[in-house]
């Protein structure tokens, strides 16, 4: 029975980092953590 919750209990934290590695950042400012552009004269 003990194997059932230990299992259980794998699956959820594989679940719980799933989320918290594809979870937005706060303080985000550029979309997709692509830099700003630098405009230049030419």
């Amino acid at each position: 029975m003990w194997v059932i919750f230990l299992e259980a209990g794998l699956a959820l934290l594989l679940l719980l980092i799933i989320v918290w590695a594809t979870w937005p950042r706060r303080g985000q400012v550029h979309p997709n953590n692509h830099p700003p552009e630098e405009k230049r004269d030419e």
